[in-house]
């Protein structure tokens, strides 16, 4: 969970899993059913919403992460499971 106050900037990533945090996925305005999946209309496209980008109204979208596998074990894929279970045996949450 992001505990700065401030936004990340474009190259910071997760401490945990290295993965970059200012992406149209982690920002407030995306919408898979708006144009270009962003409601802020003067943003300008972004090809790959997944990667870093330059955009100036990313707006960090705060959200509690829960792992899927220990929510519901019956949906959770086998990879998710295993993960879980190794997680659970080396003593992590």
């Amino acid at each position: 969970m992001w505990t700065l106050r401030d936004a990340p900037g474009r190259s910071e990533s997760c401490p945990q899993c290295r993965a970059d945090l200012r992406i149209c996925l982690n920002c407030r305005f995306h919408d898979l059913q708006a144009a270009h999946q962003c409601r802020e209309r003067r943003a300008e496209p972004v090809a790959e919403k997944d990667s870093a980008n330059f955009c100036e109204y990313f707006d960090f979208r705060l959200r509690e992460w829960r792992d899927p596998a220990l929510a519901n074990p019956a949906a959770a894929s086998r990879e998710d499971q295993a993960r879980a279970d190794l997680r659970r045996l080396l003593g992590g949450d």
